[in-house]
């Protein structure tokens, strides 16, 4: 590959205070082969077309940034559709539900209009409520199912496709978790939205145990692969027995170091097996920085690098 000029690479002058505008550094980083690029027909029985090639974000990287009232430094959850579209150029938006100023109508639906309003969508909610649908307590499961199905609402309000509940860290009585999902299923369908299931909790060591689980619930469950949520010994074999199930993907990087390298797991080799799978996004990216700008940069090299990975692999295809 041909080496840059680094002040010709915005990606070099993002990082090192070298001024440049933000649309301008994205418009340089998509100039090259699109990430949805792709005659796969695994891509297309396994992907919604019309998310095909996009990048998002999820709201679990903007924790520490978010604020109910405008501040310094700070961002609204209202605020960020507009953000995202003017200074990322993406409009995935992967919510947590503990992101959210507050569950009231009123709010919800002033966030799906400032979503709409700026060409984004919220395509995913992840419930994640300190609540057990599969108890072995009859009581306490049914309490569980029912204020997942409240939430249900609440996503159907934002017009969400996709719900996924939190795992637990203790592995369930296996039936239950699946009874529990087909409940949840037949309760979202008419809403239009389908369930998601995503390695966490007490399924981050078990590479096999999610395909199992979409095959015992049927139609209406997808995987919701996160990068990230497994043990080291069992990323890779997991994102590969997982992403042929994908209909979104949590594309999690943590703290690069002082070149630049993320080393706690490949992102690239993370990449990879996703795209060998036949997956092409959404592509949500999560991420960490202490400060507001610094993740900013964080997502737009991110978004960098995926397009760099796809022109290779469509290149690669190709020849």
């Amino acid at each position: 590959m041909a080496q840059l000029n680094p002040y010709k690479d915005p990606l070099f002058m993002l990082e090192n205070n070298v001024s440049i505008d933000r649309r301008l550094f994205l418009q340089a980083s998509l100039s090259g082969v699109a990430i949805g690029a792709s005659t796969s027909l695994a891509a297309e029985t396994k992907t919604h077309e019309d998310l095909k090639g996009e990048v998002g974000i999820t709201t679990g990287s903007l924790m520490r940034h978010l604020t109910v009232e405008p501040a310094k430094g700070k961002i609204r959850l209202l605020d960020l559709p507009k953000l995202m579209r003017d200074e990322l150029d993406m409009k995935v938006i992967d919510l947590l539900n503990e992101t959210l100023a507050s569950m009231e109508p009123t709010y919800l639906d002033k966030l799906r209009k400032a979503t709409e309003n700026a060409g984004c969508i919220i395509t995913n909610l992840k419930m994640n409520l300190d609540i057990d649908m599969a108890s072995p307590d009859k009581s306490n499961r049914r309490a569980a199912l029912d204020e997942y199905k409240r939430t249900i609402d609440a996503a159907e309000r934002l017009g969400c496709r996709w719900v996924r509940p939190l795992p637990r860290p203790e592995r369930p009585d296996v039936k239950l978790f699946v009874d529990g999902y087909r409940e949840l299923i037949d309760y979202a369908q008419p809403k239009g939205i389908s369930l998601l299931i995503e390695n966490f909790g007490w399924m981050t060591d078990d590479p096999k145990i999610i395909p199992k689980i979409i095959k015992a619930a049927g139609p209406g469950l997808a995987a919701s692969p996160d990068t990230g949520n497994w043990t080291n010994e069992a990323r890779y074999e997991g994102l590969a027995e997982v992403f042929p199930h994908a209909v979104t993907c949590d594309f999690k990087a943590n703290q690069f170091d002082g070149e630049g390298n993320h080393t706690r797991y490949d992102l690239q080799r993370c990449f990879q097996i996703g795209w060998d799978a036949g997956y092409r996004g959404p592509w949500c990216l999560e991420h960490f920085n202490t400060t507001l700008d610094g993740l900013i940069k964080g997502f737009a090299k991110l978004r960098m690098m995926l397009n760099e990975w796809a022109g290779i692999l469509t290149s690669t295809t190709n020849n």
